[in-house]
């Protein structure tokens, strides 16, 4: 047995040294691994209650466009709007002959599809209101019978005006006089046209189809044009851009009424995934114009592609200009200068951002 000891007895001793030494080692490396976890834990809590924070406050605190601000840029906050206590928020659908069926049955369809949890009233009423009760011939040839004229409709508290043909002085008057009293006066796409015939943004900013930009500029110079903008407000009243902006307009004044989340769970309803509602820069791809060339030539006025085989045309100081429609020739040719400066401002701009 001695010599068991004497023989293995260093070794085993040995080896009960690196034991314990390696069960120090274990025990070092637990505690090392043990204080990662805590640290990873507590930064992981950490992070998360600073999201927490930063949901409320961006749910808190709406978007607002200031007329003032570059046209690229977006300014916090526009005031949150105050439903009422009981009854619905009266929203009128301003139309007449040509209005786009998207422009407001977009809008239409998102203040229908909004639900309040512990309510079962819908919190908008929607109609729809033109100059006379005769049909209205919309785009594509769909027709709709008015529910009232602006000589009957109930006084709503948001109006929505879509893209359609040119207003009379009574419609005009009625927008005028409406808008002293709503929550929200908002246009789509080239509704902004007939919103700015009202003399109501003159010194605002605002945006509409991004074809129509030159023509707005032109013929509205005292509001200022934002380019790029999915949606403009300026206190009461709001432009949005063209055809599926409207949607996100909508949206944003659901969650002006109701909140962030409601406004969230409708899009999820509709299974609507676009995300300008939450971003009125969101545009920026119509932010800066295309131009026309030979190869690829552009409508003079509106911007959209033409065929130069078929399109109208004019000729203007020796240079041939295409048109979409011979309205948007009539259009050029009433002031051929205006559009052809607008052109070169804007081959100057594109050039110097290259």
């Amino acid at each position: 047995m001695s010599s068991y000891w004497q023989k293995y007895g260093d070794c085993c001793h040995c080896c009960h040294e690196r034991a314990i030494r390696k069960c120090d080692m274990n025990a070092r490396t637990m505690n090392k691994i043990e204080f990662v976890y805590r640290i990873a834990r507590f930064g992981f809590l950490l992070a998360l209650g600073l999201l927490t924070l930063r949901a409320i406050f961006v749910t808190a605190a709406p978007i607002k466009t200031d007329a003032q601000s570059n046209p690229n840029t977006v300014t916090a906050e526009a005031a949150s709007l105050k439903p009422p206590e009981k009854g619905q928020i009266a929203v009128a659908f301003l139309i007449s002959d040509g209005a786009v069926v998207i422009d407001f049955c977009g809008p239409w369809e998102v203040f229908q599809d909004v639900m309040i949890p512990g309510s079962e009233q819908m919190p908008f009423r929607l109609y729809t209101v033109a100059e006379a009760k005769k049909p209205i011939q919309t785009s594509g040839g769909m027709q709709i019978i008015p529910d009232y004229t602006i000589q009957n409709a109930p006084p709503p508290k948001v109006i929505v005006i879509p893209a359609q043909s040119a207003p009379s002085s009574a419609v005009l008057d009625w927008i005028r006089k409406s808008s002293k009293t709503t929550d929200v006066t908002m246009s789509v796409c080239t509704g902004a046209f007939v919103l700015a015939k009202t003399g109501l943004l003159n010194g605002k900013s605002a945006t509409t189809y991004h074809g129509a930009f030159e023509r707005f500029a032109m013929q509205f110079p005292t509001v200022q044009l934002k380019r790029g903008a999915r949606f403009v407000e300026n206190g009461n009243l709001a432009t949005a851009g063209g055809l599926s902006s409207g949607i996100d307009l909508a949206l944003r004044v659901v969650e002006r009424y109701y909140g962030r989340e409601v406004a969230r769970k409708t899009a999820y309803n509709m299974e609507y995934q676009g995300e300008g509602w939450m971003n009125p820069d969101s545009n920026q791809l119509y932010a800066t114009p295309l131009i026309s060339t030979a190869e690829y030539p552009l409508c003079a006025v509106c911007g959209m592609d033409v065929d130069p085989k078929n399109a109208p045309k004019s000729i203007f100081k020796g240079a041939t200009h295409y048109f979409c429609s011979e309205d948007d020739k009539k259009t050029f040719d009433a002031a051929p200068d205006k559009f052809v400066n607008a052109v070169t401002s804007r081959s100057a701009v594109s050039g110097s951002s290259n």
